[in-house]
């Protein structure tokens, strides 16, 4: 069960994400991209806002969509991790580049935000492009980027007194850090906006973890806090007020022994095929790697009682690995051997027979991943 990635001719399909008027730049700027250049990437943001682009419509229609692509690109195993991370670091500098032009200079005359992303998240790019909207739209932003510990976020709000926290998460494991986070703010009297990827379809689990408000993108969130000031959370929230089926233990026990079932897992998957024991270390250091994001995303599921979660993982992992040329039936064996050793464990079975039962529908996994990793 390796997801070794191999680098594959560029797919040359128009982006069709963004409103006609920018779809040219769009395409131009994916090209510089895919190409690692990041001089003509930044050019182009810069040439746009000379002639005139609204420099939030080069953010969210054009660098937004670019950077959605990379993901799906990846996905799709049409880039290779060093490529859309170098991807990624262009559509940065292409954000440095648009901050700095004279078109982007707004006037200071809204309240004070900070935008930040959960401790442990370091897909930064959607924070950022809502630090640079809110500025745009006259906010004061502090823009504390990536994997900001929930201390040194609370002594910040403590000495900066913000109007609310935009909190960004884009991997659905970091929710019960996220959890964490939105309490503790909370508890500084500061709201929370959440927003990204892993608040799930719609927020739901921005609702379910206690959020105060959620976007789904930076224009959104941008229009939300524009309509006037949250209410200040109540005092006295607890973590466990929002989640009473974490009285059982099994989310911290499994979280506890996660490095634990990985070795016995992948153990087990040696023991009962012998092609798994003639994997080279980079295979079986892969192979830990996709075990140990099982656990990650059960844990999860766990946490936060959601079916759903972990059913979706397991099965855009299956095209993950199907887009890889990994046999995806190499699935199914690591969740009876994990449920094996989480013998005890009422909800942990329960959720990997379902993740067995979703992954034996022909209909449940989709031939090309068409979002962004978790």
């Amino acid at each position: 069960m390796t997801t070794e990635l191999r680098t594959a001719p560029r797919d040359t399909a128009p982006l069709d994400t963004t409103p006609l008027d920018t779809v040219p730049l769009a395409e131009a700027l994916w090209d510089a991209v895919f190409a690692g250049d990041e001089y003509t990437a930044t050019g182009l943001v810069q040439g746009a806002l000379d002639e005139g682009y609204d420099p939030e419509c080069v953010l969210l229609d054009v660098i937004a969509p670019v950077q959605a692509k990379v993901g799906e690109e990846w996905a799709a195993n049409r880039m290779s991790v060093a490529q859309e991370h170098a991807a990624t670091a262009i559509n940065d500098r292409a954000v440095a580049a648009l901050s700095t032009h004279p078109a982007a200079r707004a006037t200071i005359e809204r309240g004070r935000i900070t935008v930040a992303c959960v401790d442990g998240e370091w897909h930064a790019l959607p924070a950022r492009l809502l630090a640079e909207v809110l500025r745009l739209r006259g906010w004061r932003v502090d823009y504390l980027g990536a994997q900001v510990p929930v201390s040194h976020l609370v002594a910040h709000l403590h000495r900066t007194g913000p109007e609310l926290v935009a909190l960004s998460s884009s991997i659905a494991t970091r929710l019960p850090t996220a959890h964490a986070t939105i309490t503790a703010c909370q508890a500084t009297g500061v709201p929370v906006l959440a927003g990204g990827a892993a608040f799930g379809p719609g927020g739901r689990y921005a609702r379910l973890l206690g959020a105060d408000a959620w976007a789904g993108d930076a224009r959104s969130a941008a229009d939300h806090i524009a309509k006037g000031p949250l209410a200040r959370p109540h005092p006295g929230h607890q973590q466990l007020d929002d989640l009473p089926h974490l009285e059982d233990q099994e989310y911290t026990l499994v979280t506890r022994t996660r490095t634990t079932l990985v070795r016995a897992v992948l153990r087990g998957l040696e023991e009962a095929f012998p092609a798994v024991r003639q994997y080279s270390d980079l295979q079986r250091e892969r192979t830990a790697e996709d075990l140990a994001h099982i656990v990650d995303f059960l844990a999860t599921a766990l946490y936060l009682d959601d079916t759903d979660l972990f059913t979706g993982f397991l099965t855009w992992t299956a095209a993950i690995l199907t887009a890889r040329g990994v046999p995806a039936q190499s699935l199914p064996p690591a969740l009876v051997l994990l449920g094996e050793e989480l013998k005890d464990f009422p909800r942990a079975r329960r959720l990997l027979r379902q993740g067995a039962d979703r992954l034996a529908d022909p209909f449940a996994v989709p031939s090309a991943p068409a979002r962004n990793h978790p």
